[in-house]
């Protein structure tokens, strides 16, 4: 597996823990504009990416860490084996090698959604990369450097990575985030088009931000992302959903898709965006949507063919910026079994 050390998206094959940890599986205005969406904390000028963040004092994570072995506890949670594989693992504690950490720094960073063309049968078949699926060409260099030099703006002080913690709730729990009817996050100005981060660091803030849990207000009267969810998969009453039944959670690891997933419910190369490409708080940050190079007949051939070499996968390395299973001999056939089930039903 090939992997990028100095990229976001340090290991593809992770992913699932990535979406799990950072928000796709457990407000904002729609006509607020890109150029709009960075606040008082975040200044595009001096950053080559799009940000906003909180900080919160670490005091907090006992509190963090009760109420999520209370969900854990309460039976809400998916039991399937791949999803409570990663999420039992998750904890709210300090790093053992950074006992005087004081301060956590959550940090959204704005990730588009883009599209692809793959030429099929003499035609262009329009398929989306969600969202965190491709590297974004966001370093982890840059992110500290900016840490260091503009969000901290003292020098001497030590920031580290925070790893194996549930983002998600802790971008909600800090303010920086809201939850959405359907479990997945969402920032003011990014909608849930966005990667998450944290950063332990010993410095003190000023600002310790600790804010209850609290669904969008847009999110009260709105049930369009129940509605559109093939595999029923949202509650009514929680903010949790049954991850178990989620799309997201079958596409990215190998094997035949389960018989009651039905084809039309796959939308994407990975991931799901049914409930977020038709929720109202994505409105603006829809209309950001990139573009990827274009897929070639005989390319398209090859992956759905499973006819996998050295040049083809630097060519889609490339061109899809480094989607996991396209840069993978090993996990080419999920490659293979999501273009396949995908351009069947275009």
């Amino acid at each position: 597996m090939k992997t990028h050390e100095n990229k976001t998206n340090l290991s593809r094959r992770d992913f699932i823990r990535k979406t799990i940890i950072g928000g796709c599986l457990l407000s904002i205005r729609p006509d607020r504009l890109i150029s709009e969406m960075l606040s008082r904390e975040s200044n595009s000028e001096t950053a080559p990416f799009e940000y906003q963040y909180k900080t919160m004092s670490v005091k907090h994570f006992p509190e963090l860490q009760a109420e999520f072995d209370k969900i854990k506890k309460s039976g809400q949670l998916s039991d399937h084996p791949i999803y409570r594989g990663y999420i039992d693992k998750l904890k709210f504690t300090v790093p053992p090698d950074f006992p005087d950490a004081q301060f956590v720094i959550v940090m959204a960073i704005f990730t588009p959604l883009m599209l692809v063309n793959f030429e099929y049968n003499g035609t262009p078949h329009e398929l989306m990369m969600p969202p965190q699926y491709y590297d974004d060409g966001v370093t982890l260099e840059s992110i500290e450097n900016l840490i260091r030099n503009k969000i901290i703006g003292v020098p001497g002080y030590k920031i580290q990575r925070a790893r194996g913690i549930f983002l998600k709730r802790l971008a909600v729990r800090s303010g920086l985030a809201k939850y959405g009817r359907n479990n997945i996050s969402y920032v003011e100005g990014m909608g849930s088009f966005l990667s998450l981060y944290a950063y332990f660091t010993n410095y003190s803030f000023k600002e310790d931000n600790w804010t209850t849990v609290s669904l969008m207000d847009s999110c009260k009267e709105c049930q369009i992302c129940r509605s559109m969810c093939p595999n029923k998969c949202i509650r009514d009453d929680q903010f949790v959903i049954d991850a178990g039944r989620c799309v997201t959670l079958y596409n990215e690891v190998a094997g035949d898709f389960p018989d009651w997933i039905q084809p039309e419910a796959h939308n994407a190369l990975m991931g799901c965006m049914r409930c977020q490409l038709y929720c109202p708080a994505n409105a603006a940050v829809r209309k950001m949507t990139g573009r990827l190079a274009d897929i070639s007949a005989e390319e398209t051939r090859s992956i759905l063919e499973g006819r996998v070499d050295d040049a083809l996968i630097k060519t889609l390395s490339r061109k899809l910026r480094d989607y996991y299973p396209a840069t993978s001999r090993q996990d080419f056939p999920i490659f293979t079994r999501n273009l396949s089930v995908l351009l069947k039903r275009t």
